[in-house]
């Protein structure tokens, strides 16, 4: 065990190293050290890659900014990104404007140099890589498999560039289990395309990772008999090379109460799986919250995910809030804006501590680009002067904080050094919050 003082330097080295306002990249040395060849000791982002905007090339307006023909009219996300980084090329006009007239970018992930940017943040603040979020509705829609296919080719690339890690995490939600067998003949193809022949492509315990999001989840159409099935269809469809499959679970997962469908057969689905990341956002909204779910859930899930031969990925957010796009979906009962606040930072931190401190050896960010629900961690507008004065959007002083735009990149970075470390971090934020930040 590492004494305190040791724990101190670890914290004194993050904050060096992050806490300027120009971070520094990571040396070429620091590059050559991540592996791809193991989950293990590594932070791994969730990314979206949804964004579409008019006139890119997925033809498909906008995607993700808004329900409607434009942002201005029915906005969905509750967080600007910071663009201010980015080419005029990069950019779409959003029709928003700030209180005062400026006018407010957003981007398209369909554009690779934006894809290209954000790994090179990856990469700038020590950020492992990222689970690319697919859609498993899109295989069953030509055009919005394409516009994924493009955004998949554009993380292949990035993540190349820069020394980082991806892999697929297909997302089941609103699948029909009719459907299966197109889900199975996508990942077929992308194998048989060479996807995870790239030295980039993320491999556990021998074999390239393919991550299922949405396996046991309560009042949904899968049951166990159809998730067993799916995992047959999928590991025979990868060839003799074979996978490591990482479930996306519910919280209740060990024990099927809560968000966990309550079918016993589950249980038996849990040892097919290589890895199991039970799902957190929403399931807590304060630190007290989180210790609970630490004492309850994270600590008994351990020993149990060791039991079924599954390694535990627990997952971390910086908060949560989808005000926009409730209101845009005509649920104004649930448009409540800065729902789980992040308390500049400390909420994020203190998931992070409860986790390594219970014995995780990866964790799970949600999420990278999940502006929506307001969990994105990348660059984002940090100042409510910067966003609409209607309908409301959240910036980072909403918690009456005063923090630049990489606040949550510089956290993120900090917490994958804490990963690799193998030792918990301590409990106060790895940063100093700035001078003028208002206690309240």
């Amino acid at each position: 065990m590492r004494s305190a003082a040791c724990y101190g330097a670890l914290a004194l080295a993050a904050l060096l190293a992050l806490a300027s306002p120009g971070v520094h990249a990571a040396s070429p040395a620091d590059a050559g050290l991540l592996d791809h060849g193991t989950l293990t000791g590594k932070l791994i982002m969730g990314y979206q890659g949804w964004f579409a905007c008019p006139g890119d090339a997925a033809k498909r307006g906008w995607v993700h900014w808004s329900d409607a023909p434009g942002p201005v009219s029915a906005p969905t996300i509750d967080m600007l990104p910071d663009v201010s980084e980015l080419s005029a090329a990069e950019r779409c006009p959003s029709g928003l404007t700030t209180a005062d007239g400026t006018r407010i970018d957003v981007f398209s992930s369909q554009n690779p140099a934006t894809v290209d940017r954000h790994f090179a943040w990856m990469e700038q603040y020590g950020l492992d890589g990222v689970a690319l979020q697919r859609f498993a509705t899109a295989v069953l829609n030509d055009a919005v498999r394409a516009s994924a296919d493009h955004v998949l080719d554009n993380v292949r690339r990035a993540a190349a560039a820069h020394g980082r890690v991806f892999f697929v995490m297909y997302d089941l939600s609103g699948l029909q289990p009719r459907d299966y067998p197109a889900l199975v003949r996508d990942w077929a193809r992308l194998e048989a395309d060479g996807m995870t022949r790239s030295p980039a492509y993320l491999r556990h315990r021998g074999h390239p990772l393919l991550g299922l999001w949405g396996l046991g989840f309560a009042h949904r159409p899968m049951t166990p008999g159809d998730a067993q099935g799916l995992l047959a269809q999928l590991t025979q469809a990868s060839g003799p090379g074979g996978i490591t499959v990482l479930g996306g679970v519910p919280s209740g997962w060990r024990t099927g109460t809560g968000d966990a469908d309550p079918d016993p057969g589950w249980q038996q689905v849990w040892p097919r799986l290589g890895v199991l990341s039970p799902w957190t956002v929403g399931r807590y909204a304060s630190a007290a919250g989180a210790d609970r779910f630490r004492d309850s859930n994270i600590v008994p899930d351990l020993p149990a995910a060791a039991a079924a031969g599954a390694d535990y990925l627990p997952v971390v957010f910086p908060g949560f809030s989808w005000a926009n796009l409730m209101r845009a979906r005509h649920n104004p009962d649930k448009a409540v804006r800065n729902q789980i606040p992040r308390d500049c930072g400390r909420f994020y931190w203190r998931q992070v501590r409860n986790a390594l401190g219970a014995g995780a050896t990866m964790l799970y960010g949600a999420m990278f680009d999940e502006a929506d629900e307001g969990t994105a961690m990348f660059k984002l507008v940090a100042s409510s002067a910067r966003t609409p004065a209607n309908p409301p959007f959240v910036a980072l002083d909403a918690d009456g904080c005063h923090v630049p735009s990489d606040w949550y990149l510089r956290l993120a970075g900090a917490a994958a050094q804490a990963v690799r470390s193998g030792q918990p971090p301590l409990p106060e934020l790895p940063l100093q919050l700035p001078t003028d930040f208002n206690t309240r």
